[in-house]
């Protein structure tokens, strides 16, 4: 139940033998294992192998260190946290493979400039130059996100203010969160743990190197997967609406677009290679978030201005 959606899930319709209640898909049935097979069965298996077909496997056995990777590592806990999680998000396969193809052939172009005007000396340099890009979008990304979400909370009317609001809340927790993986660097500049100025005994010396292994193993791949993802979902804006993502995703690249011109990206590059890159990120960007609000409205009936209930 919600404020664009105040009567809840579609109710089963009333019946005497008991309450009305959510619609609950039919389950499916396995295969029977103890019917001989011309009655459309199979028949029983010595355990454990082989199973019949419709079987339930059984799961592969994973150790204790792998179960705790897997629940408690940089990769699973990056996606916990800048991937959307909103149950009743309306995803479309198509928007995202779009969005993928888009990033992949726009890396590529620059990669391709990069390496063929030799703005770079080796891969490393490439690689650096890419991260420095990246960090510096996810900086201008978390100070456009309160102001727009600000706005956007705003122009909304207020039965639903509350509602965009409490969705912000995860949002906003991946912005910290990628700003507080970040800031662990230059505080272990800062408090000496990075040239060992804290192993001043033996004790000291174990905790240093038990945190700057912590760093390199667990912090800096969190955050450089989560910088991926947080540019690839918006910082999960589809949590508060499907709409918010495509719209300022437009305001982001844009704003991104002036940076580079007044920063004076790719110098050395002819003029007409530099005006494309420039302005093919933000053009394409522009049709594709247009692209994707116009099927979000005829294929879900999804709106901005529904989104803000006006």
């Amino acid at each position: 139940m919600s404020a664009w959606n105040p009567q809840g899930p579609p109710q089963q319709p009333h019946h005497p033998q008991g309450p009305p209640g959510p619609l609950v898909p039919p389950q499916p049935q396995p295969y029977p294992y103890n019917v001989p097979p011309h009655q459309g069965g199979y028949p029983p298996q010595p355990y454990p192998y082989p199973y019949p077909p419709g079987y339930p496997q059984p799961a592969p056995r994973v150790g204790v260190f792998r179960r705790m990777w897997r629940a408690g590592g940089p990769i699973a806990i990056a996606r916990r946290v800048f991937r959307p999680s909103r149950p009743d998000r309306v995803e479309d396969a198509v928007v995202a493979r779009i969005q993928k193809i888009r990033t992949y052939v726009g890396l590529g172009a620059v990669l391709w400039v990069t390496y063929s005007y030799k703005l770079v000396d080796s891969a490393s340099g490439a690689a650096s130059d890419r991260l420095n890009d990246s960090w510096i979008t996810i900086l201008v990304l978390a100070v456009t996100f309160p102001v727009f979400i600000g706005w956007f909370v705003l122009l909304a009317r207020p039965p639903a203010r509350r509602q965009l609001l409490r969705r912000a809340a995860k949002p906003s927790g991946a912005v910290l969160a990628i700003i507080g993986g970040v800031a662990v660097f230059p505080a272990a500049v800062l408090s000496g743990l990075a040239d060992g100025k804290l192993a001043v005994n033996p004790v000291m010396a174990v905790v240093s190197w038990l945190l700057t292994v912590a760093t390199l193993v667990w912090v800096l791949p969190f955050i450089i997967y989560g910088m991926g993802l947080s540019l690839l979902h918006v910082f999960r804006t589809a949590d508060i609406h499907e709409t918010v993502p495509p719209v300022l995703t437009l305001t982001l690249v844009w704003e991104m677009a002036l940076v580079n011109v007044f920063t004076g990206s790719y110098t050395g590059v002819p003029l007409g290679v530099r005006i494309a890159l420039l302005l093919g990120g933000p053009l394409s960007v522009t049709a594709v978030s247009y692209w994707e609000l116009r099927r979000l409205r005829t294929n879900h009936g999804l709106t901005l201005r529904g989104a803000l209930m006006r």
